[in-house]
């Protein structure tokens, strides 16, 4: 060993950053803890605050929405990220945010469409076309979090499979368009077992017995199988994986239900 080289010396690699937006919501911790044990510093955001406990680099409390119909607010924002980000790029963006407003053709207004296509189609968009610079500069990827309902629906979920049959086919033709400079992939879960889903059947655990029947796997899904699959369509080994929209339905998406 010469006096110019040795152990320590050397300069470990630097963690690269990923950003999740709805990190507050059931999927988007799990994202934030999946993620964070993989090695990355996690730039966590939610319109709600910090989770106790959340494994994140730093916490963001700001509203998707606004960053979509303010000009300011977003500015604002988006300088937050690029100070934390400095130099070194963006590796992964999770596009997570979504709300579920419920109604039908005669009942939903116009206030319910705008927050819906806002926060779930139109959000994704602008974030990576204002972060598509620092995600070129880490040879980063781009994971949408958009649902079976963009296929597969049923009644009074109309803005919200509406929004999410866009955002699938938003990614698509992003993928066409951004070419080989970022990859973009989306996700279409089913049912998955949040607090949220829990607390919808609430003194009907009949119910939620035969939502877990209808899947053939005999179950719904866990939020950490989203996350381990939004790291695994990030990583470099996937790197022809690009315009998909990878469907996690234990199998309810190529089950036919008759009546007898």
């Amino acid at each position: 060993m010469n006096a110019t080289s040795g152990p320590s010396d050397s300069v470990a690699p630097v963690a690269p950053w990923a950003v999740v937006t709805g990190a507050a919501g059931g999927i988007g911790q799990s994202i934030v803890d999946v993620f964070a044990a993989a090695g990355y510093r996690v730039i966590a955001t939610d319109r709600m605050p910090a989770p106790p406990g959340m494994r994140c680099e730093h916490y963001l409390q700001l509203d998707v929405e606004q960053t979509v119909v303010s000009s300011e607010q977003s500015a604002a924002a988006f300088a937050r990220i690029d100070a934390l980000l400095g130099e070194e790029g963006l590796r992964a963006l999770i596009n997570n945010a979504a709300v579920q407003i419920l109604g039908g053709v005669e009942t939903l207004d116009r206030s319910a469409w705008q927050t819906t296509l806002n926060v779930n189609l139109l959000a994704p968009f602008f974030w990576t076309q204002t972060l598509l610079p620092q995600l070129e500069m880490a040879g980063g990827s781009v994971v949408n979090m958009s649902s079976i309902h963009a296929k597969l629906t049923k009644k009074d979920f109309v803005a919200y499979a509406t929004s999410k049959a866009a955002l699938s086919g938003l990614t698509r033709a992003m993928a066409v368009d951004l070419g080989a400079r970022v990859r973009i992939n989306a996700i279409e879960p089913a049912a998955i077992e949040t607090e949220m889903l829990r607390a919808g059947f609430a003194g009907a655990p009949e119910q939620l017995s035969r939502l877990q029947a209808v899947h053939p796997l005999g179950r719904i899904g866990t939020p950490a199988e989203v996350a381990r699959l939004a790291l695994s369509l990030v990583q470099g080994d996937l790197g022809f994986l690009h315009g998909a929209c990878v469907s996690l339905d234990g199998g309810i998406g190529s089950a036919l239900h008759d009546p007898v």
